[in-house]
């Protein structure tokens, strides 16, 4: 995500905290660098010229240049400048006085709209609401069926009423429905657009009118960059948009629409879509994205992820075993399952301050999913007493392992080596020493 932008501004700011002293020539510099990043990122440019217009105003003040410590606050002004740009602070989901909420919404085809219901839903979910899905594409034939199938996949009730019934109709009767069901939530999936298609926008207006939608959200494609922009400028002058989710943020390694679309259109992002799983949506969160763009990483996302798909239980077993040092191949297989539940291992990498960088230095197999996959094969392919006592494990053995988990002697081998490292380390954290930092990433 924004790994290009993320690693050019990461070196103009490396050079700049590397020096004991600024000039305001090099501030000129480094702002220089910063502006034709941002414009190969597809940022749009007056955003661009007025984000460099403020963050040079303000490193170029005596304050921060006369400080010990100058390159460090220039990149605290940037960090702030990109939080206000990208929209200040977090902007959550209304919620009606009386349910149901209806949330609406639009966008041209290809978005991801019709998924990015059902993630919705599931996110609403989690959080104690019912909710209704509303199939009114009835343009793509395929958008019904497609939502259809995923409210029987998730366990998510679908208002469906073909093809051939009229949108209006269709989000009428599903709000009538809603509160016969006690749905909290109707969430409208809306017939997707090529383009700005008048009829069409005359149809969103009417149901925008009829139904007063206490949330209007665009869901556009990070991946077209500025034309996610105008697409969102275009909608809100006819709807006028509440919110956006921007989809597919995990493919955009520029970071254009995410980083304008908030200062052209003044609407908020809500959500990004992060992934292809149901439950890839999370909620955007300014201050943390400008953390991972600067390669601070984002330690707050990663302790929610590790406490809603972490086993508690389990990770206060763990504690335990990491104390006493009897962390067995077992244990280190449960943790790589955890771990997985948690999402790609380079999303996981990202959040951790200092390893971001790091992860863009390691070869993309050691990041693959399928390396885990291969070290799950080759703690499974060994005895119930292999895995608590390695080092039983002699050629033999290793050659008897390889051939059952489709894997080569070497593979086992350096498996093997990786776990006395870590059997050392945790030997040295034993008796209590264990960082409460570590320990709180498995819920300690």
């Amino acid at each position: 995500m924004f790994e290009s932008l993320s690693d050019k501004l990461q070196n103009v700011f490396k050079k700049l905290t590397g020096k004991g002293r600024l000039t305001e020539k090099d501030v000129d510099e480094a702002m220089r660098e910063v502006r034709i990043a941002l414009l190969e990122a597809d940022v749009n440019f007056k955003v661009v010229k007025n984000f460099i217009a403020r963050v040079r105003e303000q490193s170029i003040g005596s304050e921060v240049l006369e400080s010990l410590t100058p390159g460090q606050h220039v990149v605290k002004i940037v960090n702030d400048e990109l939080v206000a740009t990208l929209g200040g602070t977090a902007s959550r989901l209304e919620h009606a006085s009386q349910p149901p909420t209806i949330v609406m919404l639009v966008g041209l085809q290809g978005s991801g709209k019709t998924t990015t219901a059902a993630k919705l839903a599931v996110q609403l979910r989690k959080q104690g609401q019912k909710t209704l899905l509303v199939a009114a594409d009835v343009y793509r034939p395929a958008a019904v069926a497609q939502l259809v199938a995923l409210g029987k996949q998730l366990d998510i009730p679908v208002h469906s009423e073909g093809t051939n019934a009229k949108p209006l109709d269709i989000c009428t009767n599903a709000v009538k429905r809603s509160r016969e069901v006690g749905a909290s939530f109707v969430i409208l999936d809306t017939a997707g657009r090529l383009h700005i298609d008048e009829m069409k926008m005359d149809e969103l207006e009417s149901i925008k009118n009829k139904l007063s939608p206490h949330e209007v959200l665009l869901v556009a494609d990070a991946m077209t960059g500025q034309d996610a922009v105008r697409a969102a400028e275009a909608f809100h002058g006819r709807v006028g948009l509440t919110g956006l989710i921007l989809t597919k943020v995990d493919g955009d390694a520029r970071g254009g629409a995410a980083l304008s679309i908030k200062s052209v259109t003044g609407v908020p992002i809500k959500y990004l879509g992060v992934g292809e799983k149901t439950d890839a949506l999370e909620p955007f969160y300014p201050d943390r994205l400008a953390s991972r763009i600067l390669g601070m990483g984002d330690v707050l996302s990663l302790i929610e992820k590790a406490q809603a798909n972490l086993d508690q239980e389990k990770a206060l077993a763990l504690q335990k075993k990491l104390r006493t040092a009897t962390f067995d191949l077992d244990d280190f297989l449960d943790q790589l399952q955890q771990i997985k539940k948690m999402g790609p291992l380079t999303q996981i990498m990202e959040m951790i301050p200092g390893l971001s960088s790091m992860a863009k230095k390691i070869p993309a197999k050691d990041l693959d999913e399928s390396q885990l996959k291969r070290v799950e094969a080759i703690i499974r392919s060994m005895t119930a007493g292999e895995r608590q006592k390695p080092d039983m494990i002699d050629g033999s053995r290793r050659r008897r392992i390889a051939r059952g988990s489709g894997t080569t002697p070497q593979d086992v081998n350096q498996l093997l080596n990786q776990f006395r490292q870590m059997q050392k380390m945790m030997k040295m954290m034993s008796g209590g020493k264990i960082p409460r930092n570590l320990m709180g990433m498995f819920g300690g």
